[in-house]
């Protein structure tokens, strides 16, 4: 072997020398650390049991701290239902003593009842007796007065009857007289208190109708574009509305004379419409007086709208409030138709309520007794008739249509409503400064000289102006031509000289315009 290799054993055998030291080495410190934890975990379960044994006897005292508590508990209610039971058993006893005692005294009621009974029986007894006395010597009476007078009891009777029934004929009829007399006197007083009361209570104003309307400019430089070029403007707007439009020398102002109220006011708005968009022109005219014409008849359906909601009337027929609003432009005698119509229906439904009648049905009769008056056409029928039978027409009751048929006593008045429309309608109309005749009259010469226009063919259009001095009438082209136009406005002015009254004289003017009216698609 050389030295090589021997160092190579060498190392080997330290090698395992130091592999075998080492394992004894760890085995040793492995056992002292087993022992160590042996001793820690012994140390931990001491002090585990330790603490065990203490929440024991904590928990063992708060559970007989509990039980000591319920316990009082306990005792406390079973204390409170001994008290309720003693309580209870003490009314009781009090109830059995209270009915004991009644039980006494009914006892003692009913001895003596029994004895009120028997002395009642023996007094009916003792009565009928004497009862018995007494009708024998009424009987022995009678025979006796019989006896003296030489009459029997029944012809005295007779005789006896015969002079009361005079008598008190002859006192009932001196009494009804006397209650008649002072009935009338009483009536009378009252029906003018019911009246003045009324009248009292309705304060309205005078109401005075205008032919004239006056429309407000901005400036005088406004009147020019309304005239247009050689007038055409105005001209159109004449013709669209059949209102005479006056440009004066009145600063900044134009006058609209028409005796329809409709007309001057669709004139009026379409002239506003016309200045404040500022484009005035014929087709513009036409187009404006149609839209404003549309919406005029809106505003009349919203108008009898909220006269109807104003006055409580409920359930009317649409038509019917359709009239109320067109009374707005309607006149009677000078008096507002519709103002008029309001003031009878409250006057009506105060002098109803005065009464003890209906008041909301007196109402209705009130707002609706001149809806006659409305349509423009005119008709031979009266107007409080032709307004009953609208009425009927819309399903108004028989009272209501009785009460418009009657106030004006073209036909029977069959309820108390009717007299009651009557006298609010004379009490509206009579009153100072309500009406005015001329006006009237005025207005009824305005709409005959249109209808004289009417009833010639071909005629389109018809506008009484210049307060009835001049009658322009619009005919259709392709009815009448140029010579007949001519021929027509002769006609027309000899109908009216032979069938109309009028001061001084009418012009008649016959319009005749052909157009053609092409559109580029």
């Amino acid at each position: 072997m050389d030295t090589t290799q021997l160092w190579i054993i060498v190392g080997v055998l330290g090698i395992v020398i130091g592999f075998v030291i080492a394992k004894v080495l760890e085995r040793g410190n492995a056992s002292k650390v087993i022992s160590n934890a042996k001793k820690e975990a012994d140390n931990i379960v001491k002090e585990a049991k330790n603490e065990g044994e203490s929440i024991k006897k904590d928990k063992i005292l708060q559970a007989k701290e509990k039980f000591l508590e319920l316990k009082a508990e306990h005792e406390k209610v079973i204390i409170a239902k001994d008290k309720k039971l003693a309580d209870a058993e003490k009314r009781t006893r009090d109830k059995e003593s209270q009915v004991s005692n009644e039980l006494a005294k009914n006892k003692k009621l009913n001895t003596e009842i029994e004895q009120k009974v028997k002395d009642y029986d023996y007094r009916l007894d003792y009565l009928d007796k004497k009862q018995s006395e007494v009708e024998k010597l009424h009987k022995s009476q009678i025979e006796q007065l019989e006896v003296i007078s030489g009459l029997s009891a029944e012809e005295a009777k007779a005789q006896l009857i015969e002079s009361l029934r005079s008598d008190a004929k002859s006192d009932a009829m001196a009494f009804i007289q006397n209650t008649m007399e002072e009935a009338k006197l009483t009536a009378q007083q009252e029906a003018k208190k019911v009246i003045i009361n009324t009248i009292q209570r309705i304060g309205t104003e005078e109401a005075i109708e205008n032919c004239v309307s006056v429309f407000n400019l901005e400036s005088d430089d406004v009147k020019g574009r309304i005239i247009g070029r050689e007038g055409r403007n105005i001209r159109a707007l004449e013709a669209a509305t059949g209102v005479e439009i006056i440009v004066d020398d009145t600063p900044e102002a134009i006058i609209l004379s028409c005796f329809d109220s409709v007309r001057r006011e669709v004139a009026r708005l379409s002239l506003h419409r016309l200045v404040t968009d500022g484009r005035i022109h014929p087709a513009r005219i036409e187009e404006v007086v149609k839209k404003t014409s549309k919406k005029i008849e809106e505003e009349i359906i919203e108008v009898g709208k909220r006269t109807v909601i104003d006055l409580g009337i409920h359930g009317l027929h649409p038509e019917l409030i359709k009239a109320v609003g067109r009374m707005k432009y309607r006149s009677s005698y000078g008096q507002n138709l519709l103002q008029h119509s309001r003031e009878v229906a409250k006057l009506c439904g105060v002098m109803a309520a005065e009464l003890g009648l209906n008041p909301k049905l007196a109402k209705r009769a009130g707002l609706l007794h001149d809806i006659g008056k409305v349509p423009d056409s005119e008709t031979e029928t009266p107007h409080a008739i032709l307004g009953m039978e609208w009425a009927e027409k819309y399903g108004e009751k028989p009272d209501v249509c009785n009460a418009i048929g009657a106030h004006h006593d073209e036909i029977e008045m069959k309820t108390l409503l009717a007299p009651i429309v009557q006298v609010c309608d004379a009490i509206s109309g009579a009153r100072p400064g309500a009406r005015r005749q001329v006006l009237d009259s005025y207005i009824q010469r305005l709409k005959d000289l249109e209808d004289i226009a009417f009833a010639f063919t071909g005629v389109k259009k018809a506008y009484a102006i210049q307060a009835g001095r001049e009658l322009r009438v619009i005919v259709e082209s392709e009815k009448v031509s140029d010579d007949k136009a001519s021929e027509l406005s002769f006609e027309i002015s000899q109908k009216i000289q032979t069938d109309m009254t009028y001061p001084g004289q009418v012009k008649v003017t016959v319009i005749r315009e052909t157009r053609a009216v092409n559109i580029a698609k």
